[in-house]
């Protein structure tokens, strides 16, 4: 069997149409750390088809749909990158095996519930139903047991330093393990934060998935990083403060503002995103970016990237094939305003800029949040 020095948890078609995807492309040129072994952490059997298809000899299907610099894209690319897959409830052993002798780098992308704190989590020994940093304390306990030596940890979940957050929790987890086991996970394991951005519509069965020319895997630099492969989508930065705020005031919090428009019009049925970007509601978004969040980014001098990110979002936004439900986006609104636009109001009294932002400031209103 292939060695597989990058251990992923997830098999979510997000990763199948990003991480996994780039690694796929970059070991075709030599640029890659090497193949990947996925886990399946939920244990769910009715999956197995998938496993078996991830792993697949010819590799499985993403079909890129969308705009590009304008132009129609409709391609079909193959990933190969996923040489063996395993699932925690029947090969944990296994498992243990390759993260002690395998692994330089564990990669993750696991949903929510994999981070839900569970009562199994303070078992001395592993247990199917912890959570998945619960999981990853016991793999990284058995690890240093053989023989400390260095790995790096790259969750690639929508966690505002997610690197940080997860060492943050396998910490606490650890607290009861001997006290030179954490000084290992403080000084020998690379804990990395990165931001992930690809909308991946709809899946392929029994693997495989359809997704957006667009693509980013924006990862923090720090001392000793290592990449997992080199890839166009792939951006190494000093800090992902500037990258995260593109992405929450330009592309999410446009979302919030057209989510915001569709629940006042009374919720009309089968309302897309790409709909609204060709009726008369474009204008009005046009004029929001302008009057109300690009300020901030211009006060910040960040404005050259703040316009050219707006270009790529509208395109985005726009894409003929992609059937992005404001319904969908409309879920948890009210978090959604709170973190969305009072960032944007936070930042942007952070840089300086206090011009008006009515359209804002009645979205916040609402809902009383101001």
């Amino acid at each position: 069997m292939t060695r597989t020095p990058i251990l992923q948890f997830g098999t979510s078609r997000f990763l199948q149409a990003h991480a996994d995807l780039f690694i796929s492309e970059a070991l075709a040129k030599g640029c890659a750390l090497g193949p990947i072994t996925v886990v399946q952490s939920s244990g769910n059997a009715a999956r197995s088809q998938r496993l078996a298809a991830l792993a697949a000899p010819g590799g499985y299907p993403v079909r890129i749909r969308g705009l590009q610099d304008g132009q129609p894209i409709d391609e079909t690319r193959i990933s190969t990158s996923i040489r063996r897959t395993l699932s925690t409830a029947t090969d944990w052993p296994e498992i243990t095996r390759i993260a002690t002798d395998e692994a330089r780098i564990i990669l993750s992308n696991t949903a929510d519930a994999g981070y839900a704190p569970q009562p199994a989590d303070e078992s001395p020994a592993f247990d199917q139903t912890m959570s998945y940093p619960a999981k990853l304390m016991h793999l990284l306990l058995a690890r240093f047991q053989r023989g400390p030596k260095p790995l790096q940890i790259m969750p690639a979940e929508l966690i505002v330093n997610n690197g940080a957050t997860l060492k943050a929790r396998v910490l606490a987890l650890a607290r009861t393990q001997p006290s030179a086991f954490q000084t290992h996970l403080e000084t020998d394991i690379l804990w990395v934060n990165s931001l992930v951005d690809r909308i991946v519509s709809d899946p392929i069965e029994p693997a495989g998935a359809i997704a957006e020319p667009y693509a980013l895997w924006a990862i923090e630099d720090q001392p000793g990083l290592i990449l997992p492969c080199t890839h166009p989508c792939l951006q190494v930065v000093q800090t992902l403060e500037t990258t995260e705020a593109l992405k929450l005031f330009l592309l999410n919090l446009a979302h919030t503002a057209l989510a915001e428009d569709w629940l006042l019009r009374g919720s009309p049925t089968g309302d897309l995103v790409r709909l609204a970007m060709a009726d008369n509601r474009r204008p009005a978004l046009l004029s929001l970016y302008e009057a109300e969040l690009l300020p901030p980014f211009i006060a910040a001098g960040l404005e050259a990237q703040a316009r050219a990110y707006i270009a790529t979002t509208l395109e985005r936004f726009a894409n003929p094939f992609l059937n992005h439900k404001l319904s969908d986006i409309a879920d948890n609104h009210a978090q959604k305003i709170s973190r969305r636009v009072g960032g944007l109001l936070a930042f942007a009294r952070k840089h300086g800029d206090h011009s008006p932002k009515p359209r804002l400031a009645a979205i916040a209103a609402r809902l009383s949040l101001l």
